[in-house]
C-alpha cells in the first residue's frame, strides 16, 4: 500500500480487567477503560447513557492472522466456511474490536464497563454513546448464526440478539 494511504492512530486509553482467557469471551465481568487525563473533560455528559460503543485494537492478533481470508464462524467446521467480512472473527486485516458494553460509572477519567471483551492491557482507539439512531428493524442474519443463537438460548445463556437495554433513569428502554 503506498505510504500516502496509510493511517496513523494514537489509542486515547487502554483496558483494565482481571478477567483472563475465555473469561473476556464471557463477557459477564466488569472492566475499567482508563482514558488519557487530558480527555477527562470529553467524559461530560456521557453518565447521561446506559451503554457506549468501546472502539479498540485487538493487540494480541499476530501478523499472519491478519491476512485470514474464510473462516468457519466461531471456529465450528459444522458450520459454513466464510469470508471473514461475514463473521465477527478476530483475524481481520486491521483487528479492529467494537462491543458494546454497558456503562457503569464514570470516575475522572476512568470508565467502568460491564460486558468488555477485551484483555488487559488493550488499546482504546474511540468510545461512542450508544442510543436508538443504532437500532434497526428487520435484521437478516444467515441460518447459521440463527443456529448459534438458539444453542446459546438452549444453554442459557445470554441472547446475541439481547433485549435493547434499560435506562439509567427510567428503567426499561422501549424499542
Amino acid at each position: 500500500m503506498p505510504e500516502e494511504k496509510r493511517m496513523e492512530l494514537e489509542p486515547i486509553g487502554i483496558v483494565r480487567t482481571e478477567a483472563f482467557g475465555k473469561e473476556v469471551r464471557a463477557r459477564g465481568h466488569s472492566s475499567e477503560v482508563v482514558l488519557s487525563k487530558d480527555l477527562t473533560g470529553a467524559l461530560d455528559g456521557l453518565d447521561d447513557f446506559s451503554h457506549i460503543f468501546v472502539i479498540f485494537w485487538m493487540h494480541k492478533i499476530y501478523e499472519p492472522k491478519r491476512r485470514t481470508i474464510k473462516v468457519n464462524p466461531r471456529g465450528r467446521r459444522d458450520l459454513p466456511l466464510v469470508g471473514i467480512f461475514a463473521t465477527r472473527t478476530p483475524y481481520h486485516p486491521n483487528p479492529i474490536g467494537l462491543t458494546l458494553v454497558e456503562l457503569l460509572g464514570v470516575e475522572d477519567n476512568v470508565l467502568t464497563v460491564l460486558g468488555l471483551d477485551a484483555f488487559d492491557g488493550t488499546p482504546v482507539l474511540d468510545i461512542k454513546p450508544f442510543d436508538h439512531w443504532d437500532m434497526v428493524d428487520n435484521v437478516q442474519v444467515p441460518d447459521w448464526w440463527k443456529r448459534l443463537e438458539k444453542e446459546r438460548s438452549e444453554r442459557g445463556q445470554t441472547s446475541l440478539s439481547g433485549p435493547a437495554g434499560r435506562s439509567k433513569k427510567q428503567g426499561t428502554v422501549e424499542n
